[in-house]
């Protein structure tokens, strides 16, 4: 006889989980990279922040990055944006000289063979929050990933938890398209879609999701730090926001004719569906 829905998903809630190992594996190396930076440049803090650090990064680590927050000494500032990556890049390249150490848009990446870390070059802001490279545009933006977490893990609660397993998904649905979202886009999407919002169960919010994202997908999403970032910066052309459209669809039409093939009964048209949405993430049966 086939699960029901619940069991499907719970089942595919913890296939998203990072094992007790690769947890052990990335406190670990955390620790070794940011002890990397500070024995050839002048730190004042650092601090893990992301999806590590909200809780919602996804299984399988090798397809995950764990982001690191460096805020460095002011005297570096005057440098630039762009010779502060190149001098934080340099600085690790002292120690990682086998992994690929590369510069990636406001971050620098040391691709290891299991995971990625990426290393943002910071500096306290006046008035609070950081100052980090706004990648290639040559310029320092204003963002808080304390406030982030915060924000993450209030609306997490006001949720009863339900929250961040949804995102999970969502990330889940984002790495069967080949990551075309930024990831921290969809979660700032989800914080605010789903305020106010009852999660009564987790394939009708994904369907909520995409449902109340594709009408919206072409305006701003303002920095829930207040700095009036856009985290959706990424997407600027007509040919973006078209291809954006179209993936969200996409996913709205799977994961509506899930939920009818569920009302039908039929479940295992229904899973049909959630693996066409999710890929293999998703259980066959």
């Amino acid at each position: 006889m086939p699960r029901t829905a619940a069991a499907l998903f719970a089942d595919f809630r913890s296939r998203l989980e990072l094992t007790d190992i690769q947890s052990t594996t990335v406190a670990n190396r955390q620790k070794n990279v940011r002890a990397a930076v500070s024995r050839h440049l002048d730190v004042e803090n650092d601090f893990l922040t992301g999806s590590y650090a909200r809780h919602t990064l996804i299984s399988p680590l090798k397809q995950a990055d764990v982001d690191i927050f460096t805020v460095l000494h002011p005297k570096y500032h005057a440098r630039g944006a762009s010779a502060v990556l190149d001098m934080t890049r340099n600085a690790l390249l002292k120690t990682y000289t086998t992994p690929k150490v590369s510069r990636n848009g406001q971050a620098i990446t040391i691709t290891f063979t299991d995971f990625m870390v990426d290393v943002v070059p910071a500096f306290n802001r006046k008035g609070g929050g950081f100052l980090i490279p706004a990648g290639g545009l040559g310029r320092f933006i204003s963002t808080d990933p304390k406030v982030h977490e915060a924000y993450s893990s209030k609306q997490n609660a006001d949720h009863g938890g339900d929250l961040v397993p949804v995102i999970k998904m969502i990330k889940a649905w984002n790495r069967s398209i080949n990551r075309h979202f930024r990831s921290f886009h969809l979660e700032v999407l989800a914080w605010q879609l789903f305020q106010n919002v009852t999660i009564s169960n987790e394939w009708s919010a994904v369907r909520f999701f995409f449902d109340k994202a594709l009408p919206t997908i072409r305006q701003e999403v303002a920095d829930p730090a207040g700095y009036g970032t856009d985290v959706a910066y990424y997407l600027s052309t007509e040919e973006q926001f078209s291809a954006a459209e179209s993936r969200l669809k996409t996913a709205l039409g799977r994961s509506r004719r899930a939920e009818e093939y569920l009302r039908l009964g039929n479940i295992p048209k229904a899973i049909d569906q959630w693996r066409l949405l999710f890929g293999d993430y998703f259980p066959a049966s």
